[in-house]
């Protein structure tokens, strides 16, 4: 499509000489502006698609894919229940829960409000994001009626280590003649979990399911079965055999995506707009290539006269300077995905960077959730990002290159 007479002039016209400083110093506006633009949008898009990815990912991993409670009764028959679903194709987990809010205190005079989750020790053993999280004591130990296990943020709140023991109080109480009395009980951390979440954290507290409803007074009960599943996106395909299972029970299924459907198009919309601004700041680069372009062919009417003169054709003047527009924002794109994927590479430690030489807090756990900046880099991501500031350059050069091929060449060797 460009010929070497093309590629040769485009190239020496780029070049800035004596006199040209100013199309050059535009020119390479344009280009670190596309730059920016684009390595900036690669890495925006990249820690949104992560945050997505790590909130998703330690949600499901904790809370299970599916939630069944049932409707009308109890559940009493959880471990037959239970028993169950796990034959069901597709499922890999199917754990009996029960739960209740408690308030947290020790003795030193430290408190906090908590969520109290009661599961078989086998069960929670079972779950790779606490087993694989422990930061003290050993899930070896939980168990039992004493055993407790509680994040790494309730434990720094609390001033507790493993082995301490704390007090659990339940506003579900004992009703005496003097009224509801709070039920209280004394339990030792056997261990202390660090799923990444500042919420979970902060708040989660596991019990052995059979201490947990002796405590709660739910003897015997469960609040509902949790199911993890091989595909999340089956969770709807699975539901028909989880209600045959359960039969002639009427259960309630809160699938994950339903459940937290109000959280993940909240980062949805956020990533859409963060997406529309970028790149109306690439546009705005991509446009300045529009100036140094017009500024060229305006400097270079006396060139393009003789050019022209010589036997040039309108289709030669005008891919020259289309090379020219493309070796600006092809340049420029280049540098910027080069640029967004190292900041990707590293940009925990560029944050650990920054902390410590400002002394300010960047991306604060107890606002995001999570205690790192997660990216996660979509090679078509990158590609439509590239692409995009491609297409921008190339369209910012069309009337450039247009205006330069409709020159005529005797009024401009006339004018000079």
């Amino acid at each position: 499509m460009f010929g070497a007479f093309e590629r040769a002039v485009a190239g020496r016209y780029l070049r800035a000489r004596k006199g040209e400083r100013a199309v050059s110093l535009i020119a390479g506006a344009s280009l670190l502006g596309i730059a920016l633009g684009v390595g900036t949008l690669i890495v925006v898009l990249s820690v949104m698609g992560g945050f997505r990815q790590e909130l998703l990912g330690r949600i499901l991993a904790l809370n299970g894919h599916l939630g069944i409670v049932t409707e009308g009764a109890p559940l009493t028959n959880y471990q037959e229940a239970a028993a169950r679903i796990r034959a069901i194709p597709g499922v890999t987990l199917a754990t009996p829960v029960v739960e209740g809010q408690v308030l947290v205190t020790t003795d030193a005079g430290a408190s906090a409000g908590g969520l109290l989750r009661g599961m078989a020790p086998e069960e929670l053993r079972a779950r790779p994001i606490i087993a694989g999280n422990i930061r003290a004591g050993s899930l070896a130990e939980f168990g039992g009626r004493d055993g407790i296990a509680i994040g790494t943020v309730l434990a720094r709140r609390l001033d507790v280590r493993a082995g301490d023991r704390i007090t659990l109080v339940s506003p579900e109480g004992r009703v005496t003649v003097f009224g509801t009395v709070p039920r209280v009980a004394s339990y030792r951390v056997a261990a202390i979990f660090e799923v990444g979440m500042q919420d979970y954290d902060g708040s989660f507290i596991f019990l052995p399911l059979e201490a947990a409803q002796l405590f709660l007074q739910r003897r015997g009960v469960a609040n509902q079965i949790e199911v993890h599943l091989a595909d999340p996106a089956a969770a709807w395909t699975v539901a028909g055999a989880i209600r045959a299972a359960m039969a002639p029970q009427r259960v309630t299924l809160l699938d994950w995506q339903r459940a937290n459907a109000g959280f993940f198009q909240i980062v949805e919309v956020q990533r859409n707009v963060m997406f529309l601004i970028l790149a109306l700041i690439i546009l705005v680069a991509a446009f300045n290539i529009v100036s140094s372009l017009i500024m060229l062919v305006k400097d270079k009417g006396r060139d393009i006269a003789i050019l022209r003169s010589m036997g040039a054709r309108r289709g030669a003047v005008m891919r020259i300077f289309l090379l020219c527009g493309a070796a600006i924002g092809g340049l420029g794109t280049a540098a910027g995905v080069a640029l967004g994927l190292l900041f990707c590479a590293n940009i925990e430690s560029i944050r650990q960077g920054l902390i410590s030489l400002t002394g300010t807090v960047i991306f604060d756990p107890e606002i995001y959730f999570l205690t790192r900046i997660p990216a996660v880099v979509d090679p078509w991501e990158v590609a439509q990002v590239a692409g995009l500031g491609l297409g921008l350059s190339l369209v910012a050069t069309l009337f450039p290159s247009w205006r330069a091929a409709r020159l005529d060449p005797v009024e401009a060797l006339r004018h000079e």
